[in-house]
């Protein structure tokens, strides 16, 4: 007997091909003899957030390079407090010396302006009368007087008959009777004139004046 002649004990019919296995798929079971695996871990999707629990998460520890910014930030921050500072300081005494200055000038000029006061004499015009009526200035002057025959006694001027004294503060033109004024001379830093601007001593040729006039 040939080979061709022996039977075939595949079990499969001549002619035909033997169906292949398919594949095992990876769907987590396990093969014969094998443990199951866990099932297969979905992939993240594009976009997604993981949240981290504040309560559980442990903070990143700085790095050299955070910390040492860090460091240079807060000097940074100390050093401009402090230039302020200064700054305000300097202002602030600026202000102060400003103050006292002014206060030192404001008073400066009141004790410059009391002396003036009290130096600069008061001025009181000296009008010359006869009987309450004004007349010329030279009928009051000593020398007019003394040229004219005249001459002086008790405050009065004596010129022919006439007698003529000065009036203080009083006003009006020759020939007409003074207003105001004070037929007694002025006491104290006072300086007195005539209208048309002649000088007279202090007290004057009033009542009670023992002063004379002079020229300015």
């Amino acid at each position: 007997m040939t080979d061709n002649d022996k039977p075939d004990n595949s079990g499969t019919p001549q002619g035909s091909t033997p169906e292949r296995a398919n594949p095992e798929v990876n769907d987590g079971s396990a093969r014969p003899g094998q443990q199951a695996g866990p099932p297969p871990v979905p992939g993240r999707k594009r976009g997604s957030v993981n949240f981290q629990d504040a309560s559980t998460t442990a903070p990143r520890e700085p790095t050299l390079g955070e910390q040492r910014a860090r460091r240079d930030a807060l000097r940074r921050e100390r050093e401009a407090e402090l230039a302020e500072y200064e700054e305000a300081e300097r202002k602030r005494k600026l202000r102060k010396r400003v103050l006292i200055g002014a206060g030192v000038t404001v008073g400066v000029v009141a004790v410059v302006a009391v002396i003036y006061a009290a130096a600069t004499p008061d001025e009181v015009t000296a009008t010359c009368t006869s009987n309450g009526v004004v007349v010329d200035d030279d009928y009051c002057d000593p020398a007019y007087a003394s040229a004219h025959n005249g001459y002086s006694s008790g405050g009065f001027i004596y010129i022919g008959g006439s007698s003529y004294r000065y009036n203080y503060g009083g006003t009006g033109r020759v020939g007409q009777p003074v207003s105001g004024g004070s037929y007694t001379a002025p006491s104290g830093n006072t300086s007195v004139k005539t209208a048309s601007g002649k000088s007279v001593q202090r007290g004057g040729l009033g009542v009670g004046g023992s002063g004379k006039s002079s020229g300015s």
